[in-house]
């Protein structure tokens, strides 16, 4: 069994108070300023780009200050006057990023695949299809005494828990792991897991799973 200790030197990749680039929320503007900044990178004036793609003068102009909004043709001939990716002229764009807000006691009770008899499954929240390219599931279960003890459940991804309330041996593979208040466990779901002996009971934990979005 790994346990993370204090003395660790195990130090996290990410920083997530570190400044990102600043994006725009409209469309249009974005495409604008990624075609201009992709041009003067490039050090061409706005009549070499409108005569390597055909456009006039005028129009590049409208479409690098965002007043008009360009096909996806006109972008394609864009991006191939500039040998640039289709898809780089819209990294400037600050799309719509998902939340969802669920007040205590008003997650959905829902049936998940494989669940068994005495096991109560609130989900906590769901953002579909986003850029980060991982699902999230986050559940609020919860074992009365008529839970079946049965560990039975394997899927893709990684999955966490963190006990709140009661008493039990949940099993992992081969491993089994005595879980109270305030324990967590973390572990790759493709192996057979589940709660094995349930010795103080109601017992809840939160389990969030993750695994990669369908292609």
């Amino acid at each position: 069994m790994n346990k993370p200790t204090k003395t660790s030197e195990t130090k996290l990749t990410q920083d997530p108070h570190a400044t990102r680039e600043v994006r725009e929320k409209n469309l249009e503007v974005a495409i604008g300023r990624q075609v201009r900044d992709l041009r003067k990178r490039q050090r061409m004036t706005g009549s070499d780009l409108a005569a390597a793609s055909g456009l006039s003068v005028g129009t590049l102009s409208k479409i690098e200050n965002g007043h008009i909004s360009p096909s996806l043709n006109t972008l394609q001939v864009l991006a191939n006057a500039l040998r640039v990716p289709f898809v780089q002229l819209f990294t400037g764009f600050d799309e719509v990023r998902g939340a969802m807000h669920v007040k205590a006691g008003e997650g959905v009770e829902i049936e998940r695949a494989g669940t068994r008899a005495g096991h109560q499954y609130n989900l906590l929240g769901h953002i579909g299809s986003n850029n980060s390219g991982v699902v999230v599931e986050p559940y609020l279960i919860t074992l009365d005494s008529e839970a079946d003890r049965f560990p039975a459940f394997q899927h893709e991804g990684i999955e966490f828990l963190y006990m709140l309330e009661g008493k039990i041996d949940y099993r992992h593979g081969d491993q089994l792991y005595l879980l109270e208040p305030g324990d967590a466990l973390l572990f790759d779901s493709d192996a057979p897991h589940g709660p094995e002996v349930l010795l103080e009971l109601p017992s809840r934990y939160l389990s969030i799973i993750t695994y990669p979005q369908a292609g």
